[in-house]
């Protein structure tokens, strides 16, 4: 079985309001060294033993290409590794 770790994060650029309200939030509890941050989301996705490693990156890539991320404002990353689950 292969896992993905998947990270999606906004562009450098882009508005990211959700981290804007955590940074005041933290700015507002008195965290005033705070310079900038940055969220986002984390996905894991466990795919079938019998994939090739590249046919699992392949299909890892689409996945986020087509559902998890929107490639206009968003990047993602991600690790595979083999997983006994």
């Amino acid at each position: 079985m292969w896992l993905a770790k998947i990270v999606v994060t906004y562009k450098r650029g882009i508005l990211n309001p959700e981290a804007k309200t955590i940074q005041h939030a933290l700015e507002t509890l008195g965290y005033q060294d705070i310079d900038g941050l940055e969220s986002g989301k984390y996905f894991e996705v466990r795919l079938k033993a019998g994939l090739k490693q590249t046919q699992a990156e392949q299909a890892v890539r689409e996945i986020c290409d087509r559902v998890l991320s929107n490639p206009v404002i968003q990047q993602y990353t991600f690790e595979l590794e083999e997983a006994d689950l």
